[in-house]
């Protein structure tokens, strides 16, 4: 099975320019976790919820001020549509994603998460081995 076949297509992105507070509100309509940073269609980046409350809201940074660069991962990970579902899955796997935005062209055309892997009877191994390789224990600093 191939990333096309599985693959959000209808997908919202931001502009590096754009404010974490717009970021949020996105976030929060689209019920997402994640959202791609583009320069036109370009993906440029992407921010996920934890990096507004790690690298925004955990400093007291002005959401409506700060910019999305500031705190989005640059040159992010990225598919394509024709990949084949277990090579999407491994690269997630071995890059501790969850989502993986999905280009074609140099231009994003949607993105595929660990949740649409996961609703594959077929793929639900390949979705459970990601996550498990993603989730790695850690110890928190006290």
């Amino acid at each position: 099975m191939k990333v096309k076949d599985v693959m959000t297509k209808c997908i919202v992105s931001l502009n590096a320019e754009d404010n974490v507070e717009r970021a949020a509100q996105l976030m929060r309509k689209h019920n997402v976790g994640s959202i791609p940073v583009c320069n036109g269609d370009k993906v440029i980046g992407i921010v996920t919820d934890r990096d507004i409350a790690i690298r925004s809201a955990a400093d007291g940074e002005n959401s409506k001020k700060q910019p999305i660069r500031e705190i989005m991962s640059s040159n992010p990970v990225t598919g394509n549509p024709d990949m084949d579902i277990q090579d999407a899955s491994r690269v997630m796997s071995e890059r501790q994603i969850r989502r993986l935005p999905i280009v074609e062209s140099n231009n994003l055309v949607g993105i595929i998460s660990l949740g649409d892997i996961a609703i594959e009877p077929n793929l639900q191994h390949q979705a459970e081995q990601a996550l498990s390789n993603i989730s790695e224990h850690t110890t928190p600093e006290i």
